[in-house]
């Protein structure tokens, strides 16, 4: 099995610093260029079924990847963004950032540290619904020889991918800093153990800002 995990393309909450979490929020125009260069460049890469987010910015770089393959594409809550609560819509970066941004940022600068808002999710619970995901993929026989596409989300993504590498501490959640936008690693799946084979890769020319926002 082989998992080829992407982060969607680029929002304008994105750009402008905003956090977006379960926010709804479709991709951008230049979203949608990154995910059709990416789509370009994994032409050539035969993918057998995808997982995807059911947000929009997730689901719709799944769709621009895929379109034209025949590719059944299924929605997975386990791999939506954190929920940040009454935090979502707040600038936390930039000239109109907002008074309560410092509580957040803690998120991504001393995570260990961060407190979700009421009615917002733990990294804990990420960790737990993403894990869940993985392990339940995985452990399909009938996905044992296929090539999959993952479309998930800065957070969610990372979530992934520190439980493939053994990592599950929230203090080091961001060891490896947010996924670029539509950026795309490879996970070789093989007797039960995962393995990273390539990490980030980049199918698009331009050079994306990176925003420290999900």
């Amino acid at each position: 099995m082989m998992l080829y995990v992407i982060r969607h393309g680029e929002t304008d909450w994105n750009r402008e610093h905003r956090v977006q979490g379960r926010t709804d929020i479709p991709l951008n125009d230049y979203g949608r260029r990154l995910a059709r260069e990416t789509a370009e460049g994994m032409r050539e890469i035969p993918i057998d079924l995808g997982f995807t987010s059911p947000l929009l910015r997730a689901r719709e770089t799944a769709e621009i990847i895929l379109e034209g393959r025949g590719v059944e594409l299924t929605a997975d809550e386990r791999i939506q963004e954190i929920c940040f609560g009454r935090y979502e819509g707040m600038y936390c970066g930039g000239e109109q950032k907002d008074p309560e941004s410092e509580a957040f940022n803690r998120f991504f600068g001393d995570t260990a540290a961060y407190v979700p808002p009421e009615g917002a999710e733990s990294v804990e619970e990420l960790y737990e619904r993403t894990g869940d995901f993985l392990r339940e993929i995985c452990s399909r026989r009938d996905l044992a020889e296929k090539n999959i596409l993952i479309s998930t989300h800065g957070a969610a993504m990372t979530a992934l991918l520190n439980r493939i590498r053994g990592n599950l501490s929230v203090a080091h959640f961001w060891k490896d800093e947010v996924p670029p936008n539509c950026s795309v690693t490879m996970v070789e799946v093989k007797d039960g153990n995962m393995t990273v084979k390539r990490e980030g890769v980049i199918f698009y020319r331009e050079k994306v800002h990176h925003w420290k926002t999900v």
